[in-house]
């Protein structure tokens, strides 16, 4: 798997990206990251990339120009699968996009900033819209680790105990159960006998009734339109 991804700030992207779990899968060869300074494609003596919007809108907006050579620069060496745009206004990233998006080849990731992208961008080259949340972030370079990050712990040998990746909250739509360590007891503070019964079946049965407990609770909107 491949993703490049497009910004005007590399060192925001520097830190989540060498690390943990996505640092191993660099190494493993399970992926390679790519991060591309956008104002290496600026023409202007300044490597200027943006410019004030037509219209007299407040802000600056991020110029076609650049963003189009970045584009094609790349998709002339290969062919991707997807190329996302990281904005406040794209469909609501959740476990199931990063389920489908594991199952490409090669993504481009462009961070939004200031006040956005040119439109034409977005309706020519875009193919895909992602937000993270409703909220307004300084840069969609954030938002591009978060995506980064979720969809590389999915590819398998990213994580040792793959299983793992499977019982994490989401995968099956809802909330994970609650987990317990050693030591059983801690100042009175039991761990559940079930799960020291050793049996498998009531175990499982246990951790699907607290999973869905606490969707209930926790994320009742999860469960809208799958219960009676």
């Amino acid at each position: 798997m491949r993703i490049d991804i497009i910004t005007v700030l590399p060192q925001l992207l520097e830190g989540p990206l060498n690390h943990s779990i996505v640092k191993r899968a660099r190494e493993k060869g399970l992926v390679e990251i790519h991060i591309h300074d956008l104002r290496d494609f600026s023409q202007n003596k300044h490597r200027r990339v943006d410019d004030y919007a037509f219209g007299g809108d407040a802000g600056m907006v991020l110029s076609i120009e650049p963003i189009h050579r970045a584009i094609s620069h790349l998709t002339s060496q290969r062919e991707y699968d997807e190329i996302i745009y990281t904005s406040p206004d794209g469909s609501r990233f959740d476990q199931l996009e990063a389920n489908r998006l594991v199952l490409a080849g090669n993504l481009i990731i462009l961070c939004g900033h200031y006040k956005g992208i040119d439109q034409r961008i977005r309706d020519h080259l875009v193919t895909r819209e992602i937000s993270i949340g409703d909220y307004v972030l300084t840069g969609g370079e954030l938002a591009a680790a978060v995506i980064t990050d979720s969809v590389i712990r999915l590819l398998p040998g990213a994580i040792s105990d793959e299983t793992s990746a499977l019982s994490d909250s989401f995968q099956d739509g809802l909330l994970a159960p609650p987990v317990y360590t050693r030591p059983a007891d801690y100042k009175g503070w039991k761990v559940p006998d079930i799960l020291l019964s050793g049996h498998a079946a009531k175990i499982d049965r246990w951790k699907h009734e607290q999973s869905l407990e606490r969707t209930r609770h926790l994320r009742p909107d999860l469960l809208e339109g799958k219960e009676d």
